[in-house]
This record gives C-alpha cells, structure tokens and sequence, in this order.
C-alpha cells in the first residue's frame, strides 16, 4: 500500500469515538477560537468585504457567512468565512511548522455541516481532528522548506488537510477522501511574494481559497471524479512539486489515527503573527516591572530567527506599515504597540495606530538581529534588549510565547476572547448570548446537528 493510501485508509477507518478525550477537547477549542475569530472578522475586517460580496451575489444557499446574517452556497460561505479565518490575525497555529491547520478547515467544515447535516458533534470533532492532524504531519514530514522554492506554506499545507477533513464530514471512503486530497493539490497554491509586496492585503484573506477549494475538492470526490494514485508522495506530486521530494513519511503515519497534532496548538493571546508575539509578550513585561515611560527609550533590539526574518525585514517598511495586515506581521510596530498602549488588542491594529506619531516613534527605535537561540521554538521565541536614556540596559528573553502548549490559555481565557470577538461582529452578540453559545460549543459531543449552532 503507497503512502497516501496508508493514510486516507487510516482516516477512513477513523471513527467518532477514537479521538482520546483531550484531542474531543482541543477540536472544541479550536471550534471555540476559530468560529470567534471569524465572527469579530465579519464587523473589523475590511479587507473580507470583497469576499463577502463576491460569495452573495453568487446567490442564496443553505450555508451561513458568519456574523452576518446571509446563507449562500457552501464553497462561497468557505470562500467568505476563509477570507475571514486569518484577517485578523488572531486564529490558532503550530508551533512546531508555523502554520494554521484551521483557518481554512473549520470554515469549510462549517459549511458543509450547514449545507449536508445534520451533522452531529462527534462526527464534525472527529473530522476536526484529523484534518488538522493531517495538515501539521503533512509540515512536519517536510526535509526541505517550501520557501526554497519560492512557496508560502501556510495555506497551502492547511488547504490539503481541510480538504482530508471535508471528505471525512462527508463520509466519504479511503478512495474519495485521496481524490479529494488529490484535486485540492489540483487548486491550492500560494506564491511567497505574499510575504514581501507592499499594498497587498492578500495576505490577511488568503484562507479563503484553501478553504472554498477543500469544499469544492470534497464535493466532487463525492460526485466520483478520480484523483492520483500518490498525491503526496508520487511522481510530480506535493512533495516533489514542493519539497523536491525531500520528506520523511514517519512524520506522516506515526501514531496517525492514535495520537492527534491537534493537541498541541498554540491559541494566540493577541491578533498578531505569532512570530511578533515573544516581542510583544517580553515589551509588555518590561514595562511593568521597570515602569519607564517611551521618552525614555534610546534604542530597541529584537533578536530573531529565520523564520521571522519577514516580520523586520525590509525595517523601514516594517517601522511604519501601511496596511494593517502588514503591522499585524511586524516586529518594529508590534512592539512599539505594546511599549507606548501597555497592551495590545483587537482595538490596538486600526488606522488611527498606523498614523499614531508616538508608536511609530518607538518603531523606529527597533533594530533587528539574525540569531535565534537552540532553546528557542523556531518562530515563536525572541530576545530584547532596551536601552534606556539613562544608560540602563533592559533584556529579556523567552524561548516560546505566551499561549503554546506548555503556556496555554485555559478555557475562561479562550471563552472571554470569544466573547470578545463575538460582540464586534457585523451582527455582534450580546455577552449573554456570546456565553450560552460557547457554552455549546464547549459541549459539543451532546449537540445533534452543529451547523444549526454557528450563524
């Protein structure tokens, strides 16, 4: 048996109950964040309004575009609730291959619960579950970074597990799910010059099309249209196309179906790339325990790795950004942010902050330095280091960022963001409402149809 049908033959087989109870728990909590995020996205978001508009007038259908009150056909809500997923910055991620294996998943799954449920709470966690899983195995057994060859991996690798997990909602056999995976490869790309051109905002809705694609891909596997024979793994297939066929295929079968990824997520304290979150945790920091105010700065140094070379670099446009994606991924105003506000929130990234003369001072202040620490989590670890007027010297240092697994949020913490998420919606819930229905969420394994929960 090749190597993708091992692993759509193992999904296949995965039934509702296997998942441990902490992996039922996690794919909870993602529901939680991610449909939290997408609802505060629905009233902050400018940049998904396109997306929304394209998705209605495509016509009515049975599936809803989060927080705002319209139904539309499923692959356009994944295609507006993806454009949604990542705009702010603020859904979960991986630590350990930075990515988000749910930005594009939870917005198809929802999609298709809507549209050919009921879908019960076991079974939509279970495809939860796995589609994230497949997602992070499929980064983990990368030997050579997509960026080599000019790639951006993030939705291109949650793409292929969010369309593992819209043909396991569907129920789909060993077959159709490895036909699904094989047309999402067929329709899933992203360049890396997302990470470098200057106006776009691309990169906040980029979620979207994974997620209309996983969709469509599940759909039409359903409708018997026949995929590769090695998807992954075969000739000119993803690990050749972008990994120049360097992979370890442990990383992908190990434990699949025992042991679930989805366990060890970071759920993000603050809606930024999670590359600027050991900044903004250490700035925070330093200003509560030494209490000077952002006169008294003479200069900024933020130690970095690889990874978050993109969150710096160029600094003259990291230090004053113009769009609000691009402060949202990058160090110099991050911290500037956390320095002059003392916090830093879903009010703190606006167009006011982008022209607040006081940040952008501090910004500029910032100098980078290549040279992440062995200790550190690839991505999410960082040093600082703040000269004071009066010659003192400020260093701190952390090696994973509040929010990773061995830090996590506990759950009033997750229930209070969403609540908070939920009231800046287009149509935003009261606290009491926002409360009763994470309370669903949370409880999700009793509920008998979740599509009707989410709206």
């Amino acid at each position: 048996m090749g190597l993708s049908a091992q692993i759509c033959e193992t999904v296949a087989a995965l039934q509702p109950g296997d998942p441990p109870p902490s992996t039922l728990t996690a794919a909870k909590h993602v529901l939680l964040d991610a449909s939290g995020v997408i609802l505060g996205a629905s009233g902050l978001a400018s940049e998904a309004q396109p997306f929304i508009a394209v998705a209605r007038a495509a016509g009515a259908g049975p599936s809803a575009i989060l927080g705002t009150g319209h139904r539309v056909a499923p692959g356009m809500a994944a295609l507006a609730n993806g454009s949604m997923a990542h705009a702010l910055d603020y859904e979960d991620a991986f630590d350990r291959k930075p990515g988000h294996p749910n930005a594009s998943l939870v917005p198809a799954l929802i999609a298709l619960a809507q549209s050919e449920g009921p879908v019960s709470g076991p079974d939509f966690l279970a495809a939860l579950a796995i589609g994230c899983d497949i997602s992070c195995r499929i980064g983990l057994a990368l030997r050579q970074d997509m960026e080599v060859g000019g790639w951006y991996p993030p939705p291109i690798v949650a793409g292929l597990g969010a369309s593992v997990g819209a043909a396991k909602l569907l129920g789909l056999g060993a077959d159709g799910i490895r036909d699904a995976l094989s047309m999402a490869l067929c329709q899933i790309t992203m360049p890396g010059v997302i990470k470098h051109s200057r106006d776009t905002v691309i990169r906040a809705v980029r979620e979207g099309f994974p997620a209309q694609a996983a969709v469509t891909s599940a759909l039409l596997a359903r409708e018997g249209v026949a995929g590769f024979e090695e998807p992954l793994e075969g000739r000119d297939g993803f690990y050749a196309l972008y990994a120049d066929s360097k992979f370890d295929p442990v990383d992908l079968t190990e434990g699949l179906g025992q042991r679930f990824w989805i366990d060890a997520l970071t759920f993000k304290p603050w809606p930024s790339c999670r590359g600027t979150h050991p900044f903004i945790e250490l700035a925070l920091n330093l200003r509560e325990r030494h209490g000077f105010a952002p006169a008294d700065i003479a200069a900024i140094t933020a130690s970095f790795d690889d990874v978050q070379a993109m969150l710096i670099e160029p600094l003259s446009r990291k230090a004053a950004p113009q769009t609000l994606i691009d402060a949202k991924f990058s160090i110099p105003f991050a911290t500037a942010l956390a320095l002059v506000r003392g916090k830093v929130d879903l009010d703190s990234f606006s167009q006011d902050a982008l022209a607040d003369a006081e940040v952008l001072a501090v910004a500029a202040l910032v100098q980078g330095r290549q040279g992440g620490r062995p200790d550190w989590q690839r991505g999410s670890g960082g040093l600082l280091e703040i000269a004071l007027k009066d010659g003192r010297i400020l260093t701190a240092e952390i090696d994973n960022a509040l929010g990773c697994p061995a830090r996590p949020l506990d759950e009033a913490e997750l229930v209070a963001k969403f609540v908070d998420c939920a009231g800046r919606a287009a149509r935003p819930l009261a606290p009491a409402a926002a409360e009763a229905l994470a309370t669903r969420i949370l409880s999700l394994e009793q509920c008998d149809d979740v599509g009707a929960l989410l709206v």
